[in-house]
């Protein structure tokens, strides 16, 4: 009977044919147990709640059944450490992922166990950046139910992003109304930014910037042009020409000064969802601590700081260069010599850069469902 629960356990974790599970050591075994009992402290506890089921393996001398309950087990770690366990729901409309393809994990688990390296699978596995180690951290020394679940909500986040984030790259945590740049595992720069409106959220994805483009247009989205630009052109034409708003071809656009939209700067970062990183004329907004006033696009404070810090390690590019360029009123593209990634997210919890964690306000209402492992495994809000 005892046997027969624990190849049900195993058979329920992992879809695997007679005679495909690696053989496990006694010692590997135990190294697993620990591992599991380790992951409770970064919010995958529904992993944790398997391991009596391991231990009572362990104690079964067909050593078959014991391949396949902690082959199961493994894999199903391995996946929880990929990609989370109990958030999965909240991850619509997220549109960052790994870059690469994960290896199978049936496969990853026997080469592991073949070559003695289950500490390099499983702690491969896990997401490097400082941030996901300082909410690792806070979650393990947690208690509170709710900010548990917040916590690990982001933890799993953490996990959907990319491995490798670049050696340098942009972060937007709309959640949190700023836009960081890293450096490697160091942030080298914070501005705070304007972000979508609650009505008009701005989008989780991933772009690649590749230049700064000074004193732009505005290429006005169709949805925008409806609300009041192409009123405004038909029916009062002086006012449209005071603001700079234009009828080209069937394409409503503004023209470049300080009455724009985009203000002084945007980076040039093709993506699909026309949302980009640029300045703005209403500077007032920077003053408010909640800011999602935006149909979509981030707002920078400091725009020209920013472009000036992304153009630096090139050529003789300073604030008083870009300032000429702006003054001048001519719209030119400066491309950056090494395209970086920006990463457009939403995280509602961050540390605080002084050992403690900050939380966010929910503005979008992303975390509802959010959820940690109780003592039984189960997850529950």
């Amino acid at each position: 009977m005892k046997r027969m629960l624990l190849l049900l356990f195993a058979g329920l974790l992992v879809a695997s044919a007679p005679g495909t599970n690696p053989h496990w050591t006694r010692p590997q075994v135990e190294r697993l147990i620990e591992w599991m009992t380790a992951a409770d402290a970064e919010g995958l506890g529904a992993v944790t709640a398997d391991v009596p089921a391991v231990r009572a393996a362990l104690t079964d001398a067909d050593g078959t059944t014991l391949d396949a309950v902690a082959t199961a087990a493994a894999v199903r770690l391995l996946t929880a450490h990929r990609q989370g366990c109990c958030n999965a729901a909240l991850r619509t409309g997220w549109h960052i992922s790994e870059d690469r393809a994960w290896p199978d994990a049936n496969e990853a688990v026997t080469t592991a166990v073949a070559q003695d390296q289950l500490d390099q699978l499983f702690g491969g596995a896990r997401p490097t950046h400082p941030f996901y180690n300082s909410l690792r951290q806070a979650f393990a020394q947690e208690h509170d139910p709710a900010r548990r679940a917040t916590l690990a909500a982001n933890l799993d986040r953490w996990r959907w992003m990319p491995r490798d984030l670049g050696a340098r790259y942009l972060l937007v945590n709309t959640a949190a109304f700023e836009a960081t740049l890293w450096q490697g595992r160091e942030m080298i720069g914070r501005w705070a930014v304007v972000v979508g409106k609650t009505k008009s959220p701005t989008p989780v994805f991933r772009a690649q910037v590749t230049g700064v483009t000074f004193n732009p247009w505005w290429e006005i989205p169709p949805s925008i042009a409806a609300e009041s630009v192409a009123g405004m052109i038909a029916g009062r034409p002086a006012e449209a020409a005071r603001k700079g708003y234009v009828l080209q071809n069937g394409r409503y656009r503004q023209r470049p000064g300080p009455a724009n939209a985009l203000g002084r700067m945007k980076l040039a970062m093709q993506n699909g969802f026309n949302v980009y990183l640029h300045d703005t004329p209403a500077q007032a907004l920077f003053a408010q601590e909640v800011r999602a006033y935006s149909h979509g696009c981030v707002r920078v404070g400091d725009a020209l700081g920013l472009a000036t810090t992304l153009l630096s390690r090139q050529g003789d590019w300073d604030r008083a260069r870009v300032d000429a360029l702006v003054a001048s009123g001519r719209t030119e593209t400066v491309p950056l010599a090494t395209p970086i990634s920006v990463y457009i997210t939403y995280f509602t919890a961050e540390p605080d850069g002084l050992g403690g964690i900050r939380l966010f306000p929910d503005i979008y209402h992303r975390d509802r469902g959010a959820s940690a492992p109780g003592d039984d495994g189960t997850c529950s809000r």
